[in-house]
């Protein structure tokens, strides 16, 4: 096993949960009674125990069970959109008894597994548009009905996966660079558009000022721009080393929104500075690059495509959450991977880590 990758995942839990208590803290009761703490260190333990559990199957096993896999999570999310629970705007929590469970992280992971399937059989040359259809058709059905549920974010993650899988199955380089660079472009046209002479756009009216306040933040200083201004003004605070845990004042006079999840690498930089964002940005890229290792030694296409498509997903949600609280991404609700408080998120991650530890020690055969 390469033990580099459970190592950091684990110093990146226990910086979550540090910053967590300091985000959610509150002076009238004592840390350890904080039900923040206590919901993510049971996350925390259940994502150990699936880890335990996805190390005694080949990982090799699931190319059976990807039909089901793949109808299965449809039909889940087409059962949101009737009946799910709306959390802040977002049509994508489902009830199960005492916990609020998204289907939407789970989604992810289950994309991946059924689209590494299809890219290893190679039947569809990716290196040609037509071969790009039936693996579009994979990905589209879910990215839609994840976008009915008003999660934009999760939609990009799955856009992104999407990406990176195809990439490493041999995709174009250049068309993939001129596909998002044209996108980019029809997408800021079409919004120029939008305001110069009311051409409709497929946007709500809050997630439109979220594009916008990216350029100017100024523009809805209270309202879209608000999360941002102060996300910006706790981090520049914090200046080198941080203003110290508990001592953040834009964390612990509750200026921050959103603090414990969306913004919880504001929460780091006021508090522990540019010294503590980096190291934290350092444990990523550190398992980021020994996730590409055990995909370059993957027994087979599958096993690389799979480490590909997780490690596609914690790139995008890293960039995305960290771009986010300085300023440089739109605020789509994207938590940052261990870090940022929530169940779902959490266990999924560690879901995620457990087949790539899995995929890991599996790379070589063994004779007998």
């Amino acid at each position: 096993m390469d033990y580099i990758i459970p190592i950091i995942t684990l110093l990146l839990i226990i910086s979550g949960l540090i910053i967590i208590g300091s985000a959610t803290y509150d002076k009238g009761s004592p840390l350890l009674e904080n039900s923040f703490l206590k919901k993510q260190v049971l996350a925390t333990a259940l994502g150990i125990l699936a880890i335990m559990l996805i190390l005694f199957i080949d990982y090799r096993v699931l190319r059976d069970y990807v039909n089901i896999i793949y109808i299965s999570n449809i039909l889940i999310l087409v059962i949101i959109l009737f009946l799910g629970k709306t959390v802040k705007g977002g049509q994508g929590w489902l009830r199960l008894g005492p916990v609020n469970f998204q289907p939407a992280e789970t989604a992810k992971l289950a994309v991946i597994i059924t689209l590494a399937d299809v890219l290893a059989k190679e039947r569809y040359n990716v290196k040609y548009i037509l071969g790009l259809i039936v693996p579009g058709i994979y990905i589209a059905i879910p990215f839609a009905l994840v976008l009915l549920q008003n999660d934009l974010g999760s939609a990009l993650v799955l856009l992104a996966i999407f990406v990176g899988m195809i990439y490493v199955a041999g995709a174009n380089a250049n068309f993939l660079l001129g596909t998002f660079l044209g996108g980019l472009g029809s997408v800021v046209t079409w919004i120029w558009l939008h305001l110069k002479f009311g051409v409709f756009i497929p946007l709500k009216q809050y997630q439109l000022n979220r594009l916008l306040v990216l350029v100017n933040p100024q523009l809805d200083p209270l309202g879209a721009g608000y999360n941002v201004i102060q996300s910006k003004i706790a981090i520049g605070s914090g200046g080198g080393l941080g203003k110290g845990l508990f001592g953040g004042t834009q964390n612990q006079l509750n200026f921050l929104p959103e603090r414990h999840t969306d913004f919880i690498f504001s929460v780091l930089g006021e508090e522990l500075g540019f010294l503590g964002a980096v190291i934290i940005l350092i444990f990523y890229f550190i398992l980021l690059c020994r996730g590409v290792k055990v995909a370059r030694e993957a027994k087979d296409k599958f096993g690389e495509l799979v480490v590909i498509g997780i490690l596609s997903m914690f790139t995008f949600h890293i960039l995305e959450n960290v771009g986010m609280a300085i300023g440089i991404m739109p605020v789509t609700g994207i938590p940052l991977p261990f870090l940022s408080y929530g169940g779902s998120s959490l266990v999924t991650n560690l879901i995620a880590i457990g087949i790539i530890i899995n995929v890991n020690i599996r790379r070589k055969k063994m004779l007998f």
